[in-house]
Order: C-alpha cells, then sequence, then structure tokens
C-alpha cells in the first residue's frame, strides 16, 4: 500500500502533499475537503460542491444560491451541505434542495450566535451504526437515528461547539470541540461528556481521532492565543500537550477541519501556511509543508 496522501485545502485551491498533482482548483479558496471511498469532495468559495471521482482535477457538481456552503458530508448514497442560517440542503439530481426537515428541528428557533447574527452549520459527520450529526454554530450538536428525516438536540447549545466528528470503528461513538474542552459521546449523543484534565484552557476549536488516542486543539479563547495541539487516550486520563516538533505555541487557534487523522497518521494545519505531520500518533512531529497559503481544511486520502 503507498503512503497516504494529505490533501491540504488552502486560500488558493487543494494542495496534494506527496504528490506531482497539480493544485486543484487553482485559484479558488477552499472551506472543506472530504476523502471518502467514491473520491474527493470539497465546498468552494462557499458556494460550490465540487467533486473529484480519481486522480484530478475534478469539477462542480452543483451550485448552492441564496446561502453560504461551510461543509459537505457524505453518509452512504447520500451526500449533504451544510451551510449559513442553519441550514442543510441535500444533493439530488444534480442540484442541492434544501431539507425541510432539518428546518423543524425543535428547539431551533433557540439557536444563535454571540455577535448576534444567525447561526451556522459548521460541521457534520457521519457515524458507524448510520447516526448523523450536525455541529450548529451556535447550536449545540443536532443528531438524526432515520437518515435526516426528523433531527434532535443532543447536547446544551451554550457549549459552543466548533467540530463534531464520528469513530469510523465504533457505533454510536462521537467526539466534539466545543468552548468546554472535548465532548465525547458513546450512545450517539443521548449522553455527553465534558473533558478538561491536562488543558491549559477550554476553548476548543479542532478534534481528531486514531486507534489509540484523541486529538484537540486548545487555546485562551476566539482570538487564539496560547494555542497549542494536545493528545489523550481514547480510553480517557489527562490530556498532554503534544511537543517534539511542534511550536511551543500556535499564532492562532488550530481551526475546524485543521486536524486530521487516519490510523497512525496526524496532520495539523495553521494559518500560517504550514502542515505539521506525524507518524507515531502523536508522539513525534515534523513538517510536511510550508509557505502555503493560509490552511483552511486538511484530509488524508489511503491508497
Amino acid at each position: 500500500m503507498d503512503d497516504p496522501l494529505i490533501l491540504v485545502g488552502t486560500s488558493d485551491g487543494i494542495r496534494a502533499l506527496g504528490s506531482d498533482l497539480p493544485t486543484m482548483p487553482a485559484g479558488k479558496r477552499v472551506d472543506h475537503v472530504v476523502a471518502t471511498g467514491s473520491g474527493v469532495w470539497a465546498i468552494i468559495d462557499g458556494s460550490t460542491l465540487w467533486f473529484d471521482p480519481g486522480a484530478g482535477p475534478g469539477s462542480p457538481l452543483a451550485q448552492l444560491d441564496g446561502a453560504r456552503a461551510n461543509c459537505v458530508m457524505v453518509a452512504g448514497e447520500r451526500t449533504m451541505v451544510g451551510a449559513s442560517e442553519a441550514s442543510l440542503f441535500e444533493l439530488a439530481d444534480g442540484a442541492l434542495r434544501r431539507l425541510e426537515s432539518f428546518d423543524a428541528t425543535p428547539g431551533r428557533d433557540d439557536w444563535y450566535t454571540p455577535w448576534g447574527g444567525p447561526p451556522d452549520v459548521r460541521s457534520m459527520a457521519a457515524g458507524a451504526g448510520g447516526e448523523l450529526y450536525v455541529n450548529v454554530h451556535v447550536g449545540g450538536v443536532v443528531r438524526s437515528t432515520d437518515g435526516g428525516n426528523s433531527w434532535v438536540d443532543t447536547m446544551d447549545i451554550h457549549a459552543d461547539v466548533h467540530e463534531v466528528i464520528a469513530d469510523p470503528a465504533h457505533p454510536g461513538s462521537a467526539f466534539a470541540a466545543t468552548a468546554r474542552g472535548l465532548a465525547e459521546t458513546t450512545d450517539a449523543g443521548a449522553e455527553w461528556t465534558f473533558s478538561t484534565h491536562g488543558l491549559h484552557a477550554p476553548y476548543c476549536r479542532a478534534v481528531a481521532v486514531t486507534e489509540d488516542h484523541v486529538f484537540l486543539s486548545a487555546s485562551a479563547g476566539s482570538s487564539g492565543r496560547q494555542a497549542a495541539l494536545y493528545r489523550r487516550r481514547r480510553e480517557g486520563g489527562a490530556f498532554e500537550k503534544c511537543g517534539a516538533g511542534l511550536p511551543e505555541w500556535f499564532s492562532t487557534n488550530l481551526n475546524t477541519f485543521c486536524l486530521a487523522a487516519d490510523h497512525g497518521l496526524v496532520v495539523a494545519g495553521d494559518e500560517d501556511g504550514t502542515v505539521f505531520r506525524s507518524t507515531d500518533q502523536g508522539t513525534t512531529w515534523g513538517i510536511a509543508a510550508q509557505g502555503l497559503p493560509g490552511v483552511r481544511c486538511l484530509a488524508i486520502v489511503t491508497r
């Protein structure tokens, strides 16, 4: 098996580290990139759903009008796009159609943002047991267990969730980076527990998981002061700050989508255009790329 391919979504296209593939799509801002068995999906310039089934360069699949596209989720045969004003769309017949069932989520009227604007769908994840998770900022984590026909809010919305991921190996297991530390569930969101033990501050923006560890970015707040990367054993215990090749403090938050993991490989990217890589589950780190346009998202493709 070839080494995994690291896809780096930037303010100027997707860079494929470890490959001679050209930048794709060049000159476009990449807001989110996801690698699946069918290919690579991306949100481009907040409006275009883009797809590459093979080795590039890919092409646009659908355009979102009247809302800003933030993220994409592929769940089996379904592809969904999360957008501004807490809206959810599904790809159908070459178009993105609003999912009205999400608009009917109980408690939706309580969703908000600290600055007074409308809330967003910020991240999404498909669980190994078929459950779907949608992170509303600010609105907690909303879950569906019936394929998106109905939704319930599973968490105190004031936890201020910035990213939700599902554990690919364990049905019902999911993690969220929140302003209150790491949130985790083993029962598909029926109950969440929060952990900050070992963190220097509880404000967290990104989360990823390997076979043995959970990785979490944390800082002193939304401005990114004293931003650092931590890891913790999956079964619990205290977080430990990752070092050995990383800066003592990052200049800004390691943001949503800027942390990715697959088996023993972990990658982290920052707004300064540097991508850090660990091949030993975060024990030691090296620079995989630097001098890139600002990193906005990462994905790992196993080849």
